[in-house]
């Protein structure tokens, strides 16, 4: 497997803290999901950020193969789950929507795409992550 990419953050303070590059090119404040900190984000929205980002280039592949140019929106929703005081599980909602398919073709586009986008096999068997096609 040739490596094509590589990247690295730090953290400091877990989810009451901050995330940066090595560099300090990308700095992020961090708070805990539902504490509302000015200029902050959390895991969650950043997961659901590169989950979103990287499925919708996967479908943007397996439109490109099958010759589909309809614009596509890709959303994520990340949920936190207490599976019980000391365990938590993340869960995933994909909603895709390609201009000029119906949703069943859209469907169709969507699970090929979950099986191509690396954060799908990331994933895979890990955690709950539903795939659904849904008009604008």
């Amino acid at each position: 497997m040739k490596k094509m990419y590589s990247t690295k953050m730090i953290n400091t303070g877990g989810r009451s803290g901050e995330v940066h590059s090595p560099d300090h090119s990308f700095e992020l404040s961090i708070a805990a999901p539902g504490k509302r900190v000015e200029n902050a984000t959390n895991p969650e929205q950043l997961f659901a950020a590169g989950f979103s980002a990287c499925f919708n280039s996967a479908l943007e592949l397996v439109k490109q193969r099958k010759g589909i140019d309809g614009a596509s929106t890709v959303s994520a929703q990340v949920s936190l789950y207490a599976e019980n005081e000391s365990s938590f599980v993340l869960g995933v909602e994909i909603e895709g929507f390609v201009e000029g398919l119906s949703l069943d073709e859209t469907q169709e586009l969507l699970e090929i795409a979950h099986t191509v986008c690396p954060y799908s096999k990331a994933t895979a068997g890990n955690i709950e992550v539903t795939v659904k096609a849904v008009s604008e």
